[in-house]
């Protein structure tokens, strides 16, 4: 069987997102394709989180396009992607459970979602876990919960909201081992920070918003190098914006 086409590249062209007379953000004009892991870069408030919701078909923009150019229908492009929230959603149901739920209403057989629970479980290091109420799991089990519960359902891109934003070191390192194998494995990662060390970690090219504008679009080396405006400079050296 040949492999699915791809819904890469994503086109974001000219996206405006206005909430009542207030734009936050600004003619943002970027394309992404497969393969880089994609590292969205900038202070709170940037516009970080809003265009990954936009781009996720969670918000409409108020002016642009969002174009998947591999796609075919949009049912397709909805079950190629998955999203990872700073704070995830638990269902009230056991760690296994909330991945086995997600399989049923993928409308994966039932023979097969306890096999394929168990082996994203394993993955993310919580099969001991599996019988335990989600919700009374660490705030990093959660995380590493919500990574197998998206990982399970094969997407091509995987989107991720500062997923490890309120998360101890440990809990980080075991979130950033994760987001490596899925990459490793061919999983597109578009993912959102404003830690310095974890875009350097990760990244392979950088998206840096400032105030809701992409003020630079480049390879994560030469960002870190040589930035080319005063605000990616200022961010790289530590500096607060405002």
């Amino acid at each position: 069987m040949s492999a699915p086409q791809s819904i890469l590249p994503l086109e974001i062209s000219h996206l405006v997102f206005e909430s009542g007379e207030t734009r936050l953000l600004h003619d943002i004009d970027v394309t992404l394709g497969a393969g880089r892991r994609t590292i969205i870069l900038g202070p709170n408030g940037a516009g970080k989180s809003l265009l990954l919701r936009l781009c996720h078909g969670l918000l409409k923009p108020t002016s642009g396009e969002i174009i998947w150019r591999g796609a075919g229908t949009s049912r397709r492009v909805i079950r190629r992607q998955a999203m990872v929230f700073q704070r995830p959603v638990m269902l009230r149901r056991t760690a296994i459970g909330n991945i086995t739920h997600t399989l049923k209403i993928r409308d994966i057989p039932r023979k097969e979602r306890r096999e394929r629970a168990e082996a994203a479980l394993a993955l993310a290091g919580l099969s001991h876990l599996a019988n335990r109420p989600a919700r009374l799991m660490s705030g990093g089990e959660q995380q590493r919960l919500a990574l197998a519960r998206a990982w399970v359902t094969e997407p091509e891109v995987l989107f991720l909201d500062e997923p490890t934003a309120s998360l101890d070191p440990a809990a980080t390192r075991a979130v950033e081992s994760l987001v490596e194998g899925f990459h490793a494995a061919g999983t597109k990662i578009i993912m959102a920070t404003h830690d310095l060390g974890q875009a350097r970690r990760l990244a392979d090219e950088i998206v840096f918003l400032h105030k809701g504008r992409l003020m630079e679009f480049a390879p994560a080396d030469a960002f870190f190098d040589t930035p080319q405006t005063d605000e990616a400079s200022a961010f790289v050296k530590g500096e607060l914006l405002w």
